[in-house]
């Protein structure tokens, strides 16, 4: 017990290392060796208020303005992805802004927002918006007219809010007689959004004598895509974008560049000198052609791949370098940093240790509390693994069975993701012949009087019986409502849920007719039911959060970091955000407590126990992504060609089930149960995913 309790002592205290040695040296390269000083700044608009992180680099303000770039995130991610060019630009003198588009991290929409009309407010003024507000500060550098001199850059969806912010700017130009905006780059998105304000034609008059670019890669997973007149018979049999493009050679992308259709494609990277059109209302020219610089990057890259990019970074760092060519501050020294000496990948790295560690001190912070009066009642009886099989018969049963319950999560990810009503239909009718068989079993076992068939027809039959009900009511569960106000979440949570039934069915149906007649008990699925453990492990799980929360929380106030890697992000919350976790809560138990159950049952008392978990938990969904992106990457079209967003999800989601596998089985052996680890991975996992994505907060019926 002592050597017990040291050990876990220490694996705490590696953990605190990590998170501090993480949070002080991502603080220092975040702040360019503290040459640069963040703070986090809200401002209210017309239409609800923006937050974002403010990098003044030492000595820039009202006596030494300078230029400033205003970068924001995409559809599901927050201001701290954009940390690449921040910190890129603002090491380099740029005074920059990173934002948060309303309804997204920490920035809110006022007005209501009907369902299904979502996507018509924060992409459309957000950029535009924080222009205005940044044009109006003191440190802003602007020429002798009174034009600012801010470049605005967003990925994906905050791309579209770039480009519509170019084209409103210019619109409120002609009333002002100043414009905000000096330059722009959209990263990940092209015009196909956009067009919902404006066709092309007229964002390219727009544009006028300023500086555009847009970073297209030739395996986004969205955009840059032919029109349909441009594509081969082959091409157009492709039923999705999940295929390599080339932006340089569409008609839009010549286009942008001052092309025409029958020009041959355009040179990426090259500068462009283009003459835009005179700018037209109600067909009267209110401002005449103007001369402008317009460039296309294509990197080979998928669009979360732009995110955590030198090659796309040395792209921003080239573009704004050479937008703001002899505007910049004469105190700038590293104006002209060559694009390539970056430096924000050690942030990423010390990010990623510090999740490390925040992942790490679950475990012996958890061992810790189970030693306290009350907590303790936890643990409880010490039982037998489930029965393992012995004959080969029921060892090829058992990994054909464990190969079949990683695969298909896999396999129905894109039907349950995006509720395809066809394939929802055939699972509709899996589930009612299964409930049949269920009866039928159940009806037999009762005539031949044994009971572990007749229950475990009743079993399968009522398991089905849920399932038909998931399907049979598939758009009506976690929909997208006032209630239910995170879309991806709504996704991921019926996928879970379908999974969580899909395992339960195959759980019992082993119980039931092979486990139980070898000797199995019901005690050795770790299922206990005595409500003072439940409770104390509850609390337990919740504490555990609110710990790992709150070192996030002082790591953030004294070095301005949280505990990140790409895509998976452990970040701070609003309250809003605690409320949703709350209602998503009890879905995702559901799938955790199943999952917490069959991965204790399958592989308790097995060699490489652990492995096995985890390929259980994200095995087919590996699988699945390699294919994905491994035939999009050799044949330029994907497996599944019309799943974009969904196959990125993944690149969170498969590394969070990983570790609830470890966590599944590391806390069940330290209680001997499955409450536990269920309720620390729901707690956990699903305030996580709720914090990293778009809140629809004010959201109200259609």
């Amino acid at each position: 017990m002592k050597k017990l309790f040291a050990k876990t002592h220490i694996v705490l205290a590696i953990a605190l290392v990590l998170i501090l040695l993480g949070s002080i040296f991502g603080g220092m390269v975040h702040t360019s060796f503290y040459s640069v000083d963040i703070s986090e700044i809200e401002f209210q608009t017309e239409r609800g208020t923006l937050n974002g992180l403010l990098y003044m680099p030492k000595g820039a303000g009202e006596g030494d303005q300078r230029p400033v770039v205003i970068t924001t995130h995409g559809y599901l991610n927050t201001k701290e992805m954009q940390d690449a060019p921040a910190i890129e630009m603002s090491r380099r003198g740029y005074i920059v802004l990173a934002l948060d588009m309303y309804d997204h991290g920490d920035s809110r929409w006022d007005g209501d927002i009907p369902v299904g009309g979502q996507f018509s407010t924060f992409w459309l003024y957000s950029m535009f918006d924080a222009a205005n507000y940044v044009a109006q500060q003191p440190y802003t550098a602007k020429d002798a007219d009174g034009n600012a001199y801010i470049s605005v850059s967003g990925h994906s969806m905050g791309g579209f809010s770039t480009l519509v912010a170019l084209y409103m700017d210019e619109m409120a130009s002609l009333q002002t007689g100043v414009r905000n905006i000096y330059a722009g780059i959209a990263v990940g998105a092209d015009f196909s959004y956009a067009a919902a304000i404006a066709p092309q034609s007229a964002y390219e008059a727009a544009f006028g004598s300023r500086t555009v670019g847009i970073i297209g890669g030739h395996y986004d997973e969205f955009f840059f895509n032919k029109s349909a007149d441009e594509k081969t018979p082959e091409e157009a049999k492709v039923q999705g974008t999940v295929t390599y493009k080339d932006f340089c050679a569409t008609n839009s992308g010549k286009s942008f560049l001052g092309m025409l259709p029958e020009d041959p494609a355009a040179e990426s990277g090259k500068y462009y000198t283009v003459e835009a059109p005179a700018v037209t209302v109600e067909d009267t020219v209110v401002r005449g052609p103007e001369t402008g610089t317009r460039v296309i990057y294509t990197p080979n890259q998928t669009h979360p791949w732009n995110h955590f990019s030198k090659e796309a970074t040395a792209d921003l760092i080239t573009f704004y370098q050479t937008a703001f060519d002899g505007v910049t501050s004469p105190n700038q020294t590293n104006a002209n940093l060559d694009a390539n000496n970056q430096v924000w990948q050690w942030k990423e790295f010390f990010n990623m240790i510090a999740l490390i560690g925040f992942f790490l001190l679950m475990v012996p912070l958890a061992e810790l509390l189970l030693k306290l009066p009350f907590l303790k009642k936890a643990i409880t009886e010490k039982t037998a693994p489930v029965a393992a099989a012995t004959s080969t018969s029921g060892k090829a049963l058992y990994w054909c069975t464990l190969v079949f319950s990683a695969m298909i999560p896999a396999i129905l990810f894109p039907t349950l993701m995006d509720k395809q009503d066809g394939n929802i239909g055939a699972l509709l009718t899996t589930a009612c012949l299964l409930i049949i068989f269920g009866v039928i079993a159940a009806a037999f076992g009762a005539r031949e009087k044994n009971k572990n068939v007749m229950h475990g027809g009743i079993a399968v039959a009522v398991v089905s019986l849920v399932g038909a009900l998931v399907f049979g009511f598939a758009d009506n569960i976690l929909a997208l409502s006032p209630y239910f106000v995170e879309p991806t979440v709504n996704q991921i949570g019926y996928w879970a849920v379908v999974s969580g039934l899909i395992t339960l069915l195959i759980l019992v149906a082993f119980y039931y007719f092979n486990k139980k007649e070898a000797g199995t008990s019901f005690a050795s699925y770790g299922i206990t039911l005595k409500p003072v453990s439940i409770a104390a492990s509850l609390v337990v799980a919740l504490v555990l959060v609110a710990v790992g929360y709150g070192l996030l929380y002082l790591m953030q106030a004294l070095f301005g970091v949280d505990f990140r890697i790409w895509t998976l992000a452990v970040r701070t919350f609003k309250p809003e955000h605690l409320i949703v976790t709350l209602r998503y809560a009890p879905f995702f138990l559901l799938y955790y407590f199943i999952n917490t159950v069959a991965l204790n049952a399958n592989t308790r008392g097995r060699k490489m126990g652990y492995l096995i978990s985890i390929l259980l938990n994200v095995g087919g969904l590996i699988l699945w992504v390699i294919a994905q992106y491994g035939l999009d990457f050799i044949t330029g079209v994907a497996m599944c060609p019309g799943q974009a967003l969904n196959g990125i999800l993944l690149f969170a989601l498969i590394p969070c089930l990983a570790i609830a596998a470890v966590y599944a089985r590391k806390l069940y052996e330290k209680t001997n149960n499955v409450w536990l680890a269920a309720f620390l991975n729901t707690t956990l996992f699903t305030l996580i995913t709720c914090a990293n994505t778009a809140l629809f907060w004010n959201m109200v019926p259609a």
